[in-house]
């Protein structure tokens, strides 16, 4: 079994996203030049030696935009990532320790959220809460992508529900947060995870369509939707760098966390057909 799970691990992808984060956090090593500074003799350059991705049409480095827009993309779908999966979380183990009607209350409501476009969420939230910043922009999206979790847990907690340890520790007195702590997360973490990774490559997913729609991080934010966002005047002025680079990193990233994703909902039906 340990090995088919060596075997099955993918390795590449966490090295290569490994690789990405590490290149986003420590972008000063990588790259000498700031992204707020616009070189006017180096404008729209194509891949050379002194700009290995080029530059934009201000004359900034694209490598530079790119490891430091990197920046502000993971750390919206991390933080989202975290957001999300912990309302879900209480929000689902609440609704499934509750009574039948407060439970059914809870899910029709749930459901409700999901059957609305999220992209009309967002889009109401962030109106709601004013100038887009990255925090912002994270928990509006948060706000909008915890539901489908919050079934899940919802649905592992009515199981477990009447297990001795749980009555046993409602009996002694234990409230919602201890039994949250104590009993029903360590139950929820590998069912759960598969969802929770996925949420982070759908977060920077949904940064990426708000930039791209000019509703997302203002201009002086550089993101990676933010670099997408300009793929309309580069194919005008055929710079092609301009889409191809950033987008193989927003791709290889994403492709990254599925993978990672998908072991992990590999792993986790592994062990339920064992037990």
């Amino acid at each position: 079994m340990r090995r088919l799970h060596r075997k099955g691990f993918p390795r590449a992808a966490l090295a290569i996203l490994l690789l990405i984060v590490t290149g986003c956090s420590f972008a000063a090593w990588f790259t000498p030049y700031d992204v707020s500074v616009m070189d006017g003799q180096a404008i729209s350059l194509a891949p050379c030696r002194a700009h290995p991705f080029g530059t934009d049409s201000l004359g900034r480095d694209l490598l530079a935009m790119i490891l430091y827009g990197g920046r502000l993309s993971l750390y919206i779908g991390a933080l989202s990532a975290l957001l999300s999966s912990l309302l879900a979380v209480v929000y689902g183990a609440g609704s499934g320790l509750a009574p039948q009607w407060a439970d059914t209350a809870l899910m029709r409501f749930c459901e409700l959220l999901m059957s609305l476009p999220s992209l009309i969420l967002v889009l109401f939230l962030q109106a709601i809460w004013g100038q887009p910043s990255p925090s912002s922009i994270a928990t509006v999206i948060a706000l909008t992508a915890w539901m489908p979790l919050a079934k899940l847990v919802r649905s592992e907690v009515r199981q477990i529900r009447e297990s001795d340890y749980i009555l046993a520790a409602k009996i002694m007195g234990a409230d919602f947060a201890y039994l949250l702590r104590t009993h029903l997360l360590p139950n929820l973490i590998s069912p759960a995870m598969f969802m929770v990774v996925s949420s982070f490559g759908q977060a920077i997913i949904a940064e990426t369509t708000l930039s791209f729609l000019g509703l997302g991080l203002p201009v002086s934010q550089v993101s990676w939707g933010s670099l997408l966002s300009l793929s309309k005047n580069a194919l005008l002025s055929n710079q092609w760098w301009m889409i191809l680079l950033p987008g193989l990193v927003l791709i290889t990233t994403l492709v990254c966390i599925t993978e990672l994703g998908e072991y992990v909902r590999f792993r986790n039906n592994r062990l339920q057909s064992n037990l």
